[in-house]
């Protein structure tokens, strides 16, 4: 793919990404603004790596990749439709820099969020370095890590934001969940 669509191509998520965002890009202390950030670099990450989606399938590289996708795609999914159904979501949640399904009432702890408190930027770790596995490189590594790092400030300011609303709720609830990774981190 040439330089040119790519360059396109990012600019025009970028757009999106500032159409979803505008609201916490406002506000450096909402989990949305690390969020925009976390977005921008695995969307570089991917056209950068775009090229090489399906070279050489069956390399060890490339099977990592796949198996961390497909991770990543189940708990994308799974969060969401948790936060949906069991967090029920209200437009009167007064936080400006909340999108939808963020404006959850009621706190989840089934499915995936019984072991970890972040399915949806769990989703986002996974997804980042099944890119990166793509084609692995000094630079994808660097923007491996960098979204790693926008993943995890997310993750703290929104823990921050929880805490706010649910109480010690939350506080119980961190205690007995990994933030990522079950039984792990």
């Amino acid at each position: 793919m040439s330089i040119l669509l790519k360059s396109v191509i990012f600019l025009g998520a970028t757009a999106g990404f500032v159409y979803l965002s505008w609201h916490s890009l406002r506000n450096p202390r909402s989990h949305g603004f690390y969020r925009f950030f976390a977005f921008e670099s695995i969307l570089a990450l991917v056209l950068l790596n775009l090229d090489y989606w399906f070279y050489e399938p069956f390399s060890p590289h490339q099977v990592i990749s796949w198996l961390l996708l497909i991770v990543s795609l189940f708990l994308v999914i799974h969060g969401f439709q948790l936060l949906h159904r069991v967090g029920k979501p209200k437009s009167e949640r007064d936080d400006r820099s909340l999108i939808g399904i963020e404006k959850t009432t009621e706190l989840v702890r089934v499915g995936a969020y019984r072991y970890i408190r972040h399915p949806m930027y769990s989703s986002g770790l996974f997804g980042t370095w099944g890119v990166f596995f793509k084609h692995p490189l000094w630079l994808s590594l660097c923007l491996a890590v960098i979204t790693t790092i926008f993943w995890t400030m997310t993750a703290k300011i929104e823990e921050a934001e929880n805490i706010s609303f649910f109480g010690p709720a939350y506080q119980s609830y961190m205690k007995q969940t990994k933030m990522f990774i079950p039984f792990l981190f």
